[in-house]
């Protein structure tokens, strides 16, 4: 009798747990370190998207989203063992982030290890989606080749002559490759390249390389500098007068923090992955009132990241009927949602999230702290030609 009683007892535990088994999602991401504004919006984002997708409930059919923050703090070693964590101990269904390029490569393995979806975001590198690459990671986030090809189309032009000037890493090395590969047959050519390491703070040798490799051409001459985080070389070369030497500075969007430091740049060129005020549609408009309520400031670059994240975990739940790996897979290959840049969509091939990006020129407004990357020309899906990298 005893035993029977037992075994009832258990039976109906283990029905109670399964009607109100929680969602688990791992944000594995750099929470501290030299990335840590990036983090924040992209945590940010991801919780708001999450909110948005389920009507506020944070919930799927009935079933508690609950979100694991693990801090990488930017090095590699650490995301891969808090990815094995989060899926071996924590045993999530699925995980989000990072932040860093060379985090993410070291954590793309765990995921193929342990068969569990990792949803890349904001990581840019083209070889995450590309030859390290494998079917359980998907990527919400722009890839390198988004946006060396919408920088490309803003740039380029016949006699113009560009340098390049990145970090000495896979975020740079693979951003300058992809924007070589998408110069070609624009007429246009890279006369020069110079990788500095992350943490550089004196660009006068680097600056003198480029200057010397370009002062004697013809032609249109722009100096291309591809940076993430702190640092930011673009005011301290422009301060060493680039100008004689015929030679403009451009470079694509960024957070808000930096766009303080581009008021010298009035009228400069490039493309963005965001600007709060450039998309219109109902997402992104819910995103800047909520932020605004929220935060008192615009949403940021690695906001509406984190946003498009959050809202495609939910509707990737939802479409797949719950968190199998095999169904998520099949429902998020050619899945479209919408996010605050509009519709997004997961190339089935290499499962990166095909997107619009933004050719703009900066204004400046005095009654405005940041330089104002203005709209020329919304570049769409069909209008960026990105290659499949992981065949």
């Amino acid at each position: 009798m005893t035993r029977i009683f037992v075994a009832g007892m258990v039976s109906a535990l283990a029905l109670a747990t399964s009607a109100t088994a929680d969602i688990k999602i791992a944000h594995v991401y750099g929470k501290t370190g030299p990335y840590e504004a990036y983090a924040k919006q992209s945590h940010d984002g991801l919780m708001m998207g999450l909110e948005y997708a389920t009507g506020g409930t944070m919930e799927i059919d009935g079933e508690k989203i609950v979100v694991l923050e693990k801090d990488t703090q930017l090095k590699p070693e650490n995301g891969r063992a808090l990815l094995e964590e989060a899926y071996g101990d924590d045993e999530v269904d699925l995980a989000v982030g990072p932040v860093s390029s060379g985090v993410a490569l070291a954590m793309l393995p765990v995921a193929e290890e342990y068969e569990k979806i990792l949803l890349v975001e904001p990581a840019v590198a083209d070889s995450i989606t590309g030859e390290n690459w494998n079917r359980y990671i998907f990527r919400t986030g722009r890839n390198s080749s988004q946006d060396a090809v919408s920088n490309a189309i803003a740039l380029a032009g016949e006699n113009v002559h560009i340098a390049t000037l990145a970090q000495d890493y896979a975020f740079g090395r693979d951003g300058i490759a992809a924007f070589k590969d998408a110069l070609e047959g624009t007429g246009t050519d890279v006369a020069h390249e110079e990788y500095v390491p992350t943490d550089t703070t004196d660009f006068t040798a680097a600056a003198e390389r480029i200057f010397n490799a370009m002062k004697d051409l013809d032609g249109k001459k722009k100096l291309f500098v591809i940076w993430a985080g702190g640092g930011n070389p673009m005011g301290k070369v422009n301060a060493m007068d680039p100008g004689r030497f015929g030679i403009e500075i451009a470079s694509g969007g960024n957070i808000l923090a930096a766009l303080k430091g581009w008021k010298e740049f009035d009228g400069m060129e490039g493309a963005t992955y965001y600007y709060y005020d450039i998309p219109k549609n109902p997402v992104n408009d819910w995103l800047v009132k909520e932020h605004m309520d929220r935060f008192g400031t615009p949403p940021d670059f690695f906001t509406a990241g984190g946003m498009a994240a959050g809202i495609a975990v939910v509707e990737a739940i939802k479409k797949a009927g719950g968190t199998d790996t095999e169904d998520l897979i099949a429902a998020m290959e050619g899945m479209e949602w919408e996010t605050p840049k509009g519709t997004m969509r997961f190339r089935p091939e290499d499962h990166q999230a095909m997107q619009s990006m933004y050719h703009f020129k900066i204004r400046v407004d005095p009654e405005v702290e940041w330089a104002i990357p203005e709209l020329v020309r919304e570049l769409g899906i069909d209008d960026l030609p990105i290659p499949v990298r992981n065949q």
